[in-house]
């Protein structure tokens, strides 16, 4: 195979990484951006906490002795952690990093709810699952700001 096919062979390849890194980095932005300016966000977050049933045991805890009483700033760390995501992942900066955060903070979505992994609304083990694989590619060396910076910040390589 000569040079041109491996480098076809690439390219069709890695778009679909590409593109599942650049929805998954609007998808976060559009929401972040949401919660941001929405001056209900803290309120509707503590409503909506109370309201779940099924919050795994230990965190029910958590949420009701940390979370709550400080809503309003978990709320602005939510909100920004997923505006700081989601432009992570459209520039494909520090992806795996922010890949990772932001699995994290999905797994806490998840916890909050408690849903079963299979369950037909668990959205969030979908993210979860989508931040999991975006890392585990090192997705930011898909057209974007990590293939470039790599040689010179070790750390995103």
């Amino acid at each position: 195979m000569s040079n041109l096919d491996d480098f076809r062979a690439a390219k069709i390849n890695t778009w679909p990484i590409l593109l599942l890194r650049v929805y998954t980095g609007i998808f976060f932005l559009y929401f972040g951006v949401r919660k941001l300016l929405n001056p209900e966000f803290a309120d509707g977050m503590a409503r909506f906490i109370a309201a779940q049933e099924n919050t795994v045991g230990f965190y029910r805890t958590f949420l009701d002795s940390v979370v709550v009483p400080y809503k309003e700033v978990f709320a602005f760390i939510i909100g920004c952690g997923e505006v700081l995501l989601g432009v992570a992942m459209i520039l494909g900066l520090a992806t795996r990093y922010a890949a990772f955060a932001g699995a994290f903070m999905v797994l806490n979505f998840w916890l909050a709810k408690g849903q079963w992994v299979l369950d037909a609304q668990n959205h969030d083990v979908i993210w979860f699952v989508i931040l999991i694989v975006l890392g585990g590619l090192h997705a930011g060396r898909t057209m974007g700001l990590d293939a470039r910076l790599a040689k010179r910040y070790k750390f995103l390589a």
